[in-house]
């Protein structure tokens, strides 16, 4: 093994499966349900955006559905 590679001469590659892994969109939320992952995210030190994104994959893999109620 080398102590040293050049890495510089070899061509990148793009991931092939990052576009099945993640999609980009544009959500709006309440400030209470930001501040709420948010807060999570400062307890556990995992981004509030990978919070929200496993709670609803949770939700998702689950089924599980919303039951409202309203006065």
């Amino acid at each position: 093994m080398r102590k040293e590679y050049d890495f510089s001469k070899m061509p990148g590659k793009k991931n092939p499966y990052a576009k099945r892994l993640k999609k980009q969109v544009t959500i709006r939320l309440g400030l209470d349900a930001i501040e709420y992952f948010k807060q999570m995210s400062d307890a556990t030190g995992i981004p509030y955006q990978s919070l929200i994104n496993s709670y609803l994959t949770d939700c998702a893999r689950n089924q599980r559905k919303l039951v409202m109620t309203w006065s």
